[in-house]
């Protein structure tokens, strides 16, 4: 994709447990990455600054919101690791040679749920049902290839193809 496309939304996306079973109509909130940090301050140092530390993240999670409780959320609720893929089209428009195009978009996380809110029951409505869940991994493709892979179980942040844990890892024998 050059810098000539302009990316326009989201078209649509799927949701699947395993790669293979579609689990229903769903939204989906994706998770926040964000490091560790640490207060440094002393001889040497003029007031404090923020040392942020590379590989070590804050806790990752990850929503979804189901129109309804169904047979599928579920099953995501069993208390053990479940493996997500979410798979999307993203719209985006080439000015230049006038027309529309589709990029593949997917995350895939290893996820175990956290809690589940029942939702609402009313006549004519949705159940606007959730289920929240701690991320152990998380990578994110376009069109195949992997933008990022974080997994801090295997102390791996790799952003763009560049590894920034591997030293830590080399450093403490792995």
């Amino acid at each position: 994709m050059t810098q000539d496309r302009r990316d326009q939304a989201i078209d649509n996306f799927e949701l699947y447990e395993d790669s293979v079973n579609f689990l229903g109509v769903a939204s989906v909130d994706l998770p926040n990455l964000a490091f560790l940090t640490q207060i440094l301050n002393g001889s040497g140092i003029g007031g404090n600054i923020t040392a942020v530390m590379v590989g070590q993240m804050e806790e990752m999670s990850t929503t979804v919101h189901w129109r309804n409780l169904t047979n599928e959320s579920a099953s995501l609720s069993t208390p053990k690791r479940h493996a997500l893929d979410l798979r999307a089209a993203l719209q985006v428009e080439d000015p230049i040679n006038n027309r529309i195009e589709f990029r593949a978009i997917k995350h895939v996380m290893v996820v175990i749920p956290k809690s589940i809110t029942g939702g609402k029951l009313a006549p004519a409505s949705t159940g606007d049902a959730g289920s929240e869940y701690a991320v152990r991994y998380w990578a994110f493709y376009i069109d195949g290839v992997r933008q990022w892979e974080v997994d801090p179980f295997n102390h791996k942040l790799e952003v763009n193809g560049v590894d920034y844990t591997a030293d830590i890892r080399r450093a403490l024998g792995h």
